[in-house]
């Protein structure tokens, strides 16, 4: 039986991001859109909670509670619900550390988890959409094969966050198998190793706040313990599924904001005498909103659910991934509508909850939960 109840702590943790996203990341939203950066100080703010830190083991330097999916979701959605762009940068150093504490060899862990337990904050990240129109996460075109005591990468990605500022990078890379098959396979590559070239920054509709880059792999050699557990195709089958059920809930937090302020908006307008909040039509409107905002995020707690107690959740992180995403643009829509011509001009944070929202249906990566 699933437990929709919190624990203590994820009370406290959601409270404390609850306040962080109302009184810190949503007054810089529409700046950060605008000049197309996260503010320094707001970063080391929102570092300063320990997101990052608290996941890992006090002998590498962090806080030692253990990871949570679910934990990670409520994060993820309360962040979001303050801005989508803001949200994925201070969580993209997650994107590089949750691999590495369920999947990296204590050597590797060692190595590179201290440089996130410091009081400034340490940008990580992943890389694992790839420029092709037929991109499929599971069967990546970017290579990894083996070279005696090393592995050879090679391939190109694209959408990688915070990717000329990572110093190591999370690779979604394609392994052969003895039998020719190939399957996914996780490995953490150096921005200094030689032949891998960081590109220029995306320009996109949406995430304005959120550098992406692409990446250029060419015959990249990593050290065989840099490969997350090798030839372990659950291990890779659970990475993905704490990717599609952290997308998720950021697409949860971005729908309830949106259908939030489209809620208020409808009191505070009057039209013939009348709050429109008080016309069937919006009513109507705003209440399938509130019912489809809680159905996306029941179907991610119910994947980050299972994932916490090592159930098999492939099939549920992927129907909270793909149901969210068209949920997501349909209520950032309507919450456009309900505003009218006001929400098409810039005063108003919905037609930037829009084009956040319009990402989601082909992102794949950039969140953990």
């Amino acid at each position: 039986m699933i437990n929709f109840e919190l624990d203590e702590e994820q009370k406290l943790i959601r409270e404390t991001v609850i306040g962080f996203a109302r009184d810190e990341i949503r007054p810089y939203a529409r700046e950060a859109d605008e000049k197309g950066a996260v503010p320094a100080s707001l970063l080391q703010r929102g570092w300063e909670l320990g997101l990052v830190q608290g996941i890992i083991p006090e002998e590498y330097g962090g806080s030692g509670s253990e990871h949570s999916a679910l934990t990670g979701a409520v994060i993820a959605e309360e962040l979001a619900y303050g801005d989508l762009a803001i949200a994925m940068h201070l969580l993209a150093p997650r994107l590089l550390t949750v691999p590495l504490v369920e999947f990296a060899s204590s050597a590797l862990k060692r190595s590179l988890l201290p440089a996130f337990c410091g009081d400034v904050f340490e940008a990580g990240t992943a890389a694992v959409m790839e420029p092709r129109f037929d991109f499929d996460s599971s069967a990546p075109a970017t290579v990894l094969r083996r070279d005696g005591d090393e592995y050879v990468v090679s391939g190109a990605k694209c959408y990688v966050p915070l990717g000329s500022q990572a110093k190591h990078i999370v690779v979604l890379a394609g392994l052969a198998n003895g039998d020719g098959t190939v399957h996914p396979q996780a490995v953490v590559v150096a921005r200094d190793t030689p032949g891998l070239r960081v590109g220029g920054r995306e320009k996109s509709m949406g995430l304005k706040a959120l550098e992406t880059t692409s990446l250029e792999l060419d015959a990249c050699r990593v050290p065989r313990d840099h490969v997350l557990a090798a030839g372990d195709e659950r291990a890779m089958r659970r990475l993905a599924d704490l990717w599609h059920v952290g997308l998720g809930a950021m697409a949860v937090g971005v729908a309830r904001a949106a259908y939030d302020y489209a809620r208020e908006y409808a009191k505070e307008r009057r039209a013939f005498g009348q709050a429109i909040a008080q016309k069937q039509a919006i009513a109507f409107m705003l209440a399938e909103m509130a019912m489809e905002v809680d159905a996306m995020r029941l179907l991610v707690w119910e994947a980050a659910w299972k994932l916490d107690r090592h159930e098999d959740a492939t099939r549920e992180a992927y129907l909270s991934k793909r149901y969210a995403s068209d949920m997501v643009l349909r209520i950032a829509d309507n919450a456009l509508q309900v505003l009218g011509g006001h929400g098409y001009i810039r005063d108003h944070l919905v037609e930037l909850f829009l084009r956040n929202a319009r990402g989601f249906a082909t992102l794949e990566g950039l969140a953990i939960a």
